[in-house]
């Protein structure tokens, strides 16, 4: 033996490949087993008849080998040979092969073909129960094979139904996880897309009011220096603020820390904050919250509380406004968000300054998904004498989706 034979991984000769590829691998066992028994049943015979009987054996069983890779073509050759049997008036037990071949038939191909396959054998059997009945009563013989043809027949043909099902059942559950697939990876987009915004709201709206308070501390630092150390530890307080909410957005806050009992999830409470830090950072904010809250889910409040936070944002860091109002309506059906204030200019003079569109891209379409996500539609516009106004109607029931 070469040292090539013996080395793992050493690439088998291409021939052995292709012979292997053409036979059924799993049943040349059985059909040499078979092969074997008959030849032994042949060459036990008469001395002339020995020779016959082996070839018609072998040439009866043989093809049974690759009947899994070719049933049509082993069919016709076992059934080709059990004719030249019948005329060479041989009787031999390989002709059970025939009933084999017909089984493959059935079991590997369409109805079409299994029942021109049954037709043949079924002649076959007419003809050796003619030519080897005893006596001439072939009637019973030919019933007894007819039997055993149609047994073969259908017994591949529940073969073949079974592998149908099995295929139907195995791409079923591929489809099935192909969906489950589609959904994670959906629900991923949406979870990014829904931590994208609240991250923009939040980092824009602190640190534009941590900006307003910073300015106003060093304004103040020299004639009211009590003013302007009140001022930088509101602005310490917000960052803190900010902290926290963007570890919460992120999912890396638990529940029971303490910074998320400081700052609980906002909501419609946490809109007196909001105006307040809003009045620090110099934007007067007046808030008028109507109608019962109780019954309004947490997401609906956290969705109507980021809609005015990134409203006031909005107008402090853009609109030059003096004054901004908040109108929370709630009703037992849907809540009411409305921000109007009397800037000289609204949320779409960004693009006129540089930096800050690209955040605006974000911040009125991001309202405008939140809104959505609740069955409502976010409306956004100057006022007629002057000013913007942001409004949305959330729905309270059968809301679709949380707020992203």
């Amino acid at each position: 033996m070469t040292q090539a034979a013996t080395l793992p991984g050493t690439p088998r000769p291409q021939w052995t490949g292709g012979l292997r590829a053409a036979l059924d691998v799993r049943g040349l066992p059985t059909a040499l087993a078979l092969l074997a028994l008959l030849a032994q049943l042949a060459v036990s015979r008469a001395p002339g008849e020995a020779p016959v009987a082996a070839a018609l054996t072998v040439a009866l069983v043989l093809p049974l080998a690759w009947r899994g890779r070719a049933p049509r073509a082993v069919f016709a050759a076992v059934a080709a040979a059990a004719f030249v049997q019948w005329l060479a008036d041989v009787q031999l037990p390989a002709d059970v092969a025939l009933l084999a071949a017909l089984h493959g038939v059935a079991a590997r191909t369409d109805r079409r073909t299994t029942l021109i396959a049954a037709a043949v054998a079924g002649g076959g059997a007419l003809l050796a129960s003619m030519r080897w009945a005893t006596g001439g009563a072939y009637l019973a013989p030919f019933l007894a094979l007819g039997a055993a043809v149609v047994a073969a027949a259908a017994l591949g043909t529940s073969t073949r139904t079974a592998r149908a099902h099995l295929a139907a059942a195995r791409e079923w559950a591929a489809d099935v996880e192909a969906h489950h697939d589609r959904q994670a990876r959906l629900a991923v987009a949406e979870e990014r897309t829904r931590i994208a915004r609240d991250l923009h709201d939040i980092v824009t709206h602190n640190l534009s009011v941590m900006v307003a308070l910073t300015d106003a501390a060093l304004h103040a630092r020299q004639h009211a220096p009590g003013a302007a150390a009140t001022a930088m530890q509101r602005a310490a307080e917000t960052g803190r603020q900010a902290l926290t909410d963007m570890r919460r957005a992120l999912g890396v806050l638990h529940a029971d820390e303490p910074d998320a009992r400081r700052h609980p999830l906002p909501g419609l409470a946490e809109l007196d904050t909001l105006a307040e830090r809003m009045r620090a950072a110099g934007l007067p904010t007046r808030l008028d919250l109507r109608g019962p809250r109780d019954q309004v889910p947490a997401t609906v409040q956290l969705t109507a509380y980021r809609l005015v936070q990134e409203s006031l944002t909005n107008t402090l860091r853009h609109a030059a406004a003096t004054r901004a109002d908040v109108l929370v309506h709630c009703t037992a059906r849907t809540v009411t968000v409305e921000i109007t204030d009397n800037g000289t200019a609204g949320p779409a003079a960004a693009t006129a300054t540089g930096p800050a569109t690209a955040g605006e891209g974000r911040g009125i379409p991001g309202m405008r998904r939140r809104a959505a996500a609740h069955g409502g539609v976010l409306e956004a516009g100057p006022l007629p004498g002057g000013g913007w106004r942001v409004r949305a109607g959330l729905r309270i029931d059968g809301s679709a989706a949380a707020p992203a």
